[in-house]
């Protein structure tokens, strides 16, 4: 099965996956491909440009492998905001789109802690996206807002 997350910045996308997913499951999360492309002593949370463009060029690589493996595997797949044109490629593979958001004050309080201070247009941006969606129209299943 393919999960898409969506979601604000710092809503708990991977805390919701991490209470879900498997060992042997495959967890596709932008923040951990570009960390892991970073050198030593990279700041958890980096959003450096260069890293950030290989970061998307592997994600979207592996996304193109992952999906040929849903009937083996559970692939969680981390995207804030999929486009129309995303969100219907994900569909085509029978995914489930579930939002996790614990609410704007949350969200914005942790990036403030704990993330980039241009997350905040990120969070900013996903908010106001979801107050132009018609009532009743959502990405998919609405997570817990406990996360």
């Amino acid at each position: 099965m393919l999960y898409v997350v969506t979601g604000p910045p710092a809503a708990g996308k991977s805390s919701w996956i991490e209470a879900r997913a498997r060992a042997t499951d495959i967890v596709i999360d932008l923040d951990r491909i570009t960390q892991a492309l970073m050198g030593p002593g990279a700041p958890a949370w980096s959003q450096h440009p260069v890293a950030m463009k290989v970061a998307h060029r592997a994600r979207y690589a592996a996304i193109d492998e992952a999906v040929k493996h849903i009937d083996e595997v559970d692939v969680y797949l981390i995207h804030t905001m999929p486009s129309p044109k995303w969100l219907a490629r994900y569909r085509r593979h029978g995914a489930e789109v579930v939002a996790v958001d614990p609410g704007k004050d949350i969200v914005m309080q942790r990036i403030k802690d704990m993330r980039a201070p241009g997350l905040q247009a990120v969070a900013t941006r996903w908010y106001e996206q979801q107050a132009k969606k018609p009532a009743g129209r959502t990405a998919g299943r609405q997570a817990s807002r406990a996360w």
